[in-house]
Order: structure tokens, then sequence, then C-alpha cells
């Protein structure tokens, strides 16, 4: 099996096919006067290029009474040795990866009858022929049966300016994808996924039609493979790919794996296809039921 970073690299490259290759921007934002000549903004004038605008299940232990005394002044105590919540509980034995599975549970897993993830996860992003690297956040929410589902993603990119100014750019991607589980095992759940993808840049927004497909896969016990590849083809162009491992302690999942993605408003910011390709290793946290 050929590493995981190799796979990716092939998949950024396959990427750039989409488009040229050479950008005079970043992504979804304008080429400054140093960066075309006049001929190219007496061109930009004559032809506008538009674009499409953004406008639980663990009922073993039954609750007990709270014990209550009154004290002599009348006042009422609550003891909270049998009401006191327990987190530990809460993380490590809930959730359909527990650390010890019954059994009877163990067929829950990746083919639970109803299943939540909600997570962060975050890293550093290298870019192509831009010196400096920036940052990746990602916020994501999912609920799904054994088969249908729904799967909201929202992605913060802050990237070193291309054009040599102080600050930074900042470009905001969001998913909205219905899902439908091919496979649902388990061990293992491959999901194919399609919805609406939006991308906010400085000088341009965009709102186009995502196609997703994602693995989890159990390898040993508590440690699960996740890979996840998503595409908007148009009217701007996203190739989205990461893979990573997972360990579930009960209900609480701690991964961390590599990232790459390429970004190409096909020219309708100012008539020139601006590329950018990212890619970097990310951390992150999640809850899943």
């Amino acid at each position: 099996m050929f590493p995981i970073r190799t796979a990716l690299c092939a998949l950024l490259a396959l990427g750039l096919s989409l488009g040229p290759t050479e950008a005079e921007a970043r992504f979804g934002k304008r080429s400054r006067p140093s960066q075309s000549d006049s001929n190219d903004r007496d061109r930009d004038d004559k032809k506008e290029h538009g674009a499409s605008a953004i406008g639980s299940d663990d009922d073993d232990d039954r609750p007990r009474r709270s014990s209550r005394r009154r004290s002599s002044s009348g006042r009422r105590y609550v003891s909270d040795g049998g009401a006191s919540f327990s987190w530990f509980s809460f993380l490590f034995v809930t959730g359909n990866h527990r650390l010890s599975v019954a059994p009877e549970l163990r067929g829950e897993r990746h083919a639970a009858a109803l299943a939540f993830r909600v997570g962060a996860q975050g890293g550093s992003l290298s870019e192509t022929d831009v010196s400096g690297s920036g940052f990746s956040g990602d916020l994501f929410l999912g609920l799904e049966g054994r088969r249908f589902g729904v799967d909201l993603r929202l992605t913060g990119l802050g990237l070193p300016t291309d054009d040599g100014t102080s600050g930074s750019d900042v470009i905001t991607l969001t998913q909205s994808h219905l899902t439908w589980a091919l496979i649902s095992h388990e061990r293992a759940r491959l999901r194919v996924e399609a919805g609406v993808s939006t991308a906010t840049a400085p000088d341009i927004s965009f709102v186009g039609a995502s196609f997703a497909a994602s693995l989890e896969a159990c390898i040993a016990g508590p440690l699960d493979l996740e890979a996840r590849l998503q595409v908007t083809p148009f009217p701007y162009r996203q190739l989205d790919a990461s893979a990573a491992l997972a360990v579930h302690l009960g209900a609480l999942v701690l991964r961390g794996g590599y990232r790459g993605m390429v970004l190409d408003d096909a020219g309708y910011t100012d008539g020139i296809a601006n590329v950018d390709t990212f890619h970097g290793p990310f951390l992150g946290v999640g809850l899943s039921y």
C-alpha cells in the first residue's frame, strides 16, 4: 500500500488538470495593477465575466432519587451523591464505539440505526509557489440513519497574501450534503454525497454543485481509517481530499491526518484563471453517538 501522502499528491495533480497551472493572483482575488499590463486592463473593460453570487442508549443504571433532609431552620439541603453527572461516563462509556462493547451491541458501530457526529479540526497549510504557510479550520456536523443522512461543513482558510501586501487573505468554504451509504456494516461505512458548496473570497463569492465520497473503516479495536474526497466542478472548481487515523474513546474521537486542496476561480474574478494548491497535516477532536 503506497503512502497516504503519495495518494494525496496524485489527487492534487489530477485537480491541477482542471484549469491552468499558472495563476496571476489568489483564488477569487483581483490582480493588482502591477500584475497585469495595460492591454489586459483594456480587454477586461470590454469583457465582463459573470459569476454565481452568494447572496442514551445506556439504560442500565436507573436514576436514584436524591436524599433530602430539612435543617432546624427550615432550609432544605439536597445531597448530590445520586444525582451527580458523570462526565467520564458521558464521554467514554456511551457512543457507538465503546471501550468494552457487549456482544449484543457490537453490531452498532458503523451500522448504527441512528448516528450523530460533531467535531472540529485544524492545521497548517503550505501553498505551492508562495512563501510562508497559512492555516485551515473546520467545523462539521452529521446526522444519519443506516442509509440516508445529512452532512454540514464549514472551512476557513487564512493565507499569506500573494502580492506582497501586509495582512492575510481569508477564504470561507461551506458544504451542505445529503448522504447515502453504499456500505453500512459493523466495521465500515462508505458514503456518496451530493449537495451545494459555497466559496467566499476577497473579491468574489460563488455557489456551486458539490459531490463527495467518504469512508470510515475499523482497522483494529477503537482505531479507524477515515478518507474523504470532495469535488465542485462548476462554476468554480474545488478539489478537497483528506485521509486520517481516528481513535474512538467511547463517544470521544481524536483524529490526525493529511489534507490537500485545489481552488480555481475559472477566470471569473478578473478574466485570468487563478489556481491555488494547498496541502498540510491536521488534528481534530469530536463526538460520535
